[in-house]
């Protein structure tokens, strides 16, 4: 875990505790030694953290104003809480759970101000509980894959049931209303295919494909003349 990367997952974890913690299950918690924790307390303190306590008996972190508070007017914190909840309703098991976290941290640096568009939001993202159609491979394998920019051997069922071998380099994966679905260049049919990911029946990680993913996504985005929306999943 990189340096910044962790004193913030510290300060997320004080955050979270009205009780002093001690240093070896804040340590557990981030997989750092003790002498590590030990070291990114003395950090944080210098940089003005409140944060109380000593070895052995444990750290909390006082309230008080450490983080600065986000500038952001009404508006733009209707936009931010509408798009974190959408995601958290709509997304998989990690973006739900990434959006419930992301929307605590800006819950807790909101100026006072903002904290009434948190509470009582003008925008709501609709009727929870929305149902999916079940995928047979994992998104975790899928978005794993993704950023690895590696191959994918698929084999896709279309509307009617009947399947094919494909093999992909899956560059993006998009949440719509009705299904979640897997941008890829699909070296078959040698055009950018976006394929449901229920009727993805099976999947193997193959080696990495050539360029960069960023500049596929690109390409993607003008070959489907991109506005937002996604493009109907392959019908063949």
């Amino acid at each position: 875990m990189a340096r910044t990367a962790r004193l913030l997952g510290l300060l997320q974890l004080l955050r979270g505790r009205r009780r002093p913690v001690t240093a070896a299950a804040l340590a557990a918690e981030l997989g750092v030694s003790a002498r590590t924790l030990y070291r990114d307390i003395a950090e944080l303190t210098a940089q003005g953290a409140p944060i109380e306590g000593e070895a052995g008996l444990g750290y909390v972190l006082r309230p008080g104003l450490f983080l600065p508070p986000l500038m952001l007017n009404d508006d733009e914190t209707e936009a931010i809480v509408l798009g974190l909840r959408y995601v958290d309703q709509r997304g998989d098991d990690i973006l739900s759970h990434a959006a419930r976290e992301a929307l605590a941290k800006v819950g807790a640096v909101l100026s006072p101000a903002a904290q009434e568009a948190l509470r009582n939001p003008v925008a709501l993202p609709g009727p929870g509980g929305a149902r999916f159609p079940r995928n047979k491979v994992e998104l975790r394998f899928l978005r794993a894959a993704i950023k690895a920019q590696a191959k994918l051997t698929i084999v896709y069922e279309d509307a009617a049931g009947a399947r094919s071998e494909r093999m992909v380099w899956p560059i993006a994966l998009g949440f719509a209303n009705e299904a979640r679905v897997l941008m890829a260049w699909c070296e078959t049919r040698q055009a950018y295919r976006t394929f449901r990911t229920d009727r993805i029946a099976a999947a193997a990680r193959r080696e990495r494909y050539p360029g960069r993913r960023a500049a596929l996504l690109a390409e993607w985005r003008a070959a489907q003349a991109y506005s937002g929306a996604i493009a109907p999943p392959d019908k063949n």
